[in-house]
This record gives structure tokens, sequence and C-alpha cells, in this order.
């Protein structure tokens, strides 16, 4: 991983926790609060634990104290956790501004809630830091089209594909969802009964 691949794999979290933050604002508050039983809850505390993650990992790669407040519980509302996010992402960027390649195997010592004590190095830290926030803003696609919603897609490819501009026939042609539970035409993959 390069520091160019680096500020381009954040730039593509950026994008879609925006689009996350932009559809969860349609839904309604019975919507957005209802426990799901995922586990995070539901939706809202999902979302918080992205916003708490992304934070933790900052203060871990600064040198500065971890969030005071666990998992994000003190975020009350759609807002609030948007507007701590956005925060992050400013420091986040200030501080990838100045990131060189040569730092990208340096090492911190992670002290997780859960206990132990781990050594990794930012090319590490900033791969999970991504992975995780996309797996649970997957999670939240979930949720969302379980409370009756469209979710957005926050597929990296779609980031590519709207940076990129239009396909080669001039227009962003590809399909928006698959109908994955109904779609038939896939009955065998080589190698399984």
């Amino acid at each position: 991983m390069t520091v160019a691949e680096v500020h381009e794999l954040f730039a593509y979290n950026a994008w879609a926790n925006r689009r996350i933050f932009a559809a969860l604002g349609a839904l309604t508050a019975e919507q957005y609060f209802r426990d799901l039983k995922s586990s995070h809850g539901g939706i809202h505390g999902t979302l918080c634990h992205i916003v708490w993650a992304e934070q933790l990992w900052l203060s871990r790669w600064t040198g500065k104290p971890k969030p005071a407040v666990h998992q994000g519980k003190d975020l009350a509302t759609l807002e609030a956790a948007a507007g701590r996010w956005e925060e992050i992402e400013r420091d986040r960027s200030a501080f990838l501004s100045g990131f060189t390649e040569l730092r990208l195997e340096d090492t911190v010592i992670v002290r997780p809630s859960t206990g132990g004590e781990f050594r990794h190095t930012f090319r590490e830290m900033f791969g999970h830091a991504i992975d995780h926030s996309s797996y649970h803003r997957g999670q939240i696609v979930t949720m969302v089209r379980q409370v009756g919603a469209t979710p957005p897609n926050t597929g990296l490819i779609v980031f590519y594909r709207e940076r990129g501009g239009p396909s080669i026939t001039g227009e962003l042609d590809w399909p928006a969802e698959p109908d994955l539970l109904t779609d038939r035409s896939v009955t065998k993959f080589e190698g399984f009964p």
C-alpha cells in the first residue's frame, strides 16, 4: 500500500460515509432508532460504532486520548453523529496530508479495551480502519432494507465509477441492484455440487 492508495481509500471511506448519512436522513425516527437486534442494536447504534471507531483509531495514530465515551453512546441523534464524524474526517485529512511512504511501516502499540497489547504498522491500521467501516456500513445497508427503505450503494467500484465520470457509452449505465434472491441464471458453481 502506498500513501497515494491510503489517500484514495480514505477518500472512498468519506464518500461512502456521506452517502450513508444522507440516506439515513430520509428515515423516520422510528426506523432510525428501531432495535433490530444487530451487533450494535440497530441503525443508530451501528452508525455510532463506526464514528466512535474512526475516532478511536485516529486518536491512536495521533497519540491523543481515546474518545471519552465508549461506542459513541454520547451521540443521541443522527445530526450529532454526522457532526462528530465531519470533525474526525477533517482531523484525519490533516493527519494524512503530511504522511510519507517511510511512515507506513512505523508501528504503534495498541491496547484494545478487550485486553492485550499489540504492535501494528500504520499500513495495517489504515487497512483495518477502512475494512471496519465498510463492514459496518454493509450492516447498515441491510438494516435500512429491513425497515423498508432503500439504502445507498456504497461499493468501492461505484466510487471509482462516479469519480471517473461517465462510462464509455457516455452514461453511468450499470444496474443499481441485482435481484439476487430471484435471479436463477446461475444454478451451479464450478467445483460445487
